[in-house]
């Protein structure tokens, strides 16, 4: 639901409690939201610092569209299919507001000290006069955000009677009756809706005038709240125009509509999974950039229905799962460290097919086509890093009837054992010391140094070769030989 404060330190300790008087002598001036967050934008900018920590491959697209949208004071909605980063981007606008500010001890509304708007906070203001109390609320506590769903009612966003303070003794008609709902909550703040095409239409009008005339209507009542709110959405594009949509007067009212994407460059791809993924073993980076290619093969499939998209979510969690394949066969093989390898790779695609949606006509081909696509981006991996190592002494090894053996529980040093001498290149301490080649070189090409890391490398070559149709592999029991 609403506050998703966050637990990360302040930059600067809260200032001490003060009163009203205090703060005005100190100099301190009352900012619109929007002037603040225009403010501390374009300083960013000005001193060369990224507002947007965390986010790859919209740095030409989405956030100069943003930044304008922000520095021109509108409210927007962030319009992308599942898993581009879309609620992460709303989350980063939090950086942009102040880190504390001011306001009046015990509001409901969090009012500045200078500029109360509800009836309570007024009468406490002209009572205690300059001695009014002064607390600091955080930035974080000045974002809030809300999943729409379809129960999602009026009294969520806006607010309701409430009964208990009927029941203290005071009248229907007294304003003061009236508990505040999300929006009025986040006065001086941010407003994030996620999904807003899922919010019923009727609730949806509830929002008109919050977004507009800043009053707000309740069960009869018109309060005339000077609200200053930001209020920002997300939307899926197929929502927004089948099962759901954005009531027109409700468009009208967004200042910004922006269309988000998924990365645009293989090394933006890599750099969100690196980022996302808890990753509890060590997943060499081409393994990562073999998984960013195969999730780029699938937004580009004719197979898969491009209208559901193919969540960054799903690299990410291929990611993990790789990783946890790794730091399983480490444990009951009883090695000392955890690295992925290319065999790993299996692990993450009979887990990963309900992340992404087939098109009707592709029934019962789903592992196929998912087996395939995942062979591209290991030849494509292959090609890119290992271009240039002459791989022949290895093939002519296997061709003369050597093989090596593989498999989700064969350990690195196993692995490692297995491979056959090379007249040219051998694996240092594991092969003759006068060859000099070309096991070095494929690990060196990929800086591999421990067992693990040149066991990941030299299967990824070896799968390579395989795929190349150089030389053959037989899977078989949960092991694979190649020969």
């Amino acid at each position: 639901m609403a506050d998703q404060t966050s637990t990360r330190p302040a930059d600067t300790p809260r200032p001490p409690d003060t009163t009203v008087g205090e703060l005005r002598a100190s100099g301190h001036t009352a900012k619109p939201l929007r002037t603040e967050v225009r403010d501390n934008l374009l300083a960013a900018l000005a001193e060369g610092r990224d507002p947007w920590p965390g986010l790859h491959g919209f740095a030409q697209t989405v956030v100069p569209q943003l930044e304008r949208a922000l520095i021109a004071g509108h409210d927007v909605v962030l319009l992308g299919e599942r898993g581009q980063g879309k609620t992460r981007l709303l989350r980063t606008l939090v950086g942009l507001l102040d880190e504390w500010t001011p306001v009046i001890a015990g509001s409901e509304l969090g009012e500045h000290p200078f500029e109360p708007i509800t009836e309570t906070s007024r009468r406490r203001a002209s009572a205690l006069g300059d001695d009014l109390p002064v607390t600091w609320r955080h930035r974080d506590e000045r974002y809030a955000e809300k999943l729409a769903t379809p129960d999602t009612s009026v009294a969520d966003l806006i607010g309701d009677v409430d009964p208990m303070k009927v029941a203290e003794g005071r009248s229907l008609g007294d304003p003061e009756t009236i508990h505040f709902g999300l929006i009025p909550r986040s006065h001086r703040g941010i407003v994030a809706i996620n999904e807003l095409p899922d919010l019923a239409e009727r609730i949806q009008v509830s929002m008109l005038n919050v977004m507009e005339e800043r009053d707000i209507q309740i069960r009869g009542y018109v309060l005339r709240l000077p609200l200053d709110v930001l209020v920002v959405a997300s939307a899926n594009p197929e929502d927004y125009t089948n099962r759901g949509r954005i009531i027109t007067p409700l468009k009208d009212r967004f200042g910004a509509e922006i269309r988000t994407h998924y990365p645009t460059e293989l090394g933006d791809e890599v750099a969100v999974i690196r980022q996302e993924a808890n990753l509890v073993a060590e997943v060499p980076e081409v393994l990562v950039e073999v998984l960013a290619r195969f999730t780029r093969s699938l937004r580009e499939s004719s197979a898969i229905d491009q209208r559901s998209g193919v969540s960054a979510r799903f690299a990410i969690a291929g990611a993990e799962t790789v990783a946890a394949a790794a730091l399983h066969r480490a444990t009951t093989q009883g090695e000392d460290e955890a690295v992925a390898r290319v065999v790993d790779l299996d692990a993450a695609l009979d887990v990963l097919g309900g992340k992404v949606e087939f098109e009707s006509g592709e029934e019962g081909r789903e592992s196929d086509i998912l087996t395939h696509l995942l062979r591209t981006a290991v030849a494509e991996t292959v090609r890119a890093h290992f271009r240039g190592i002459d791989l022949a002494p290895l093939v002519d090894a296997l061709t003369a009837g050597h093989t090596v053996l593989t498999g989700p529980q064969v350990s690195a040093l196993d692995f490692l054992s297995g491979l056959p001498p090379l007249r040219s290149s051998a694996v240092r301490g594991h092969g003759p010391d006068d060859d000099p080649a070309t096991y070095d070189e494929v690990c060196d090409r990929l800086d591999a140094t421990t067992d693990g890391q040149r066991a990941s490398a030299i299967e990824l070559a070896l799968e390579g070769l395989y795929l190349a149709r150089r030389v053959s592999k037989d899977t078989d029991g949960g092991q694979t030989l190649y020969g």
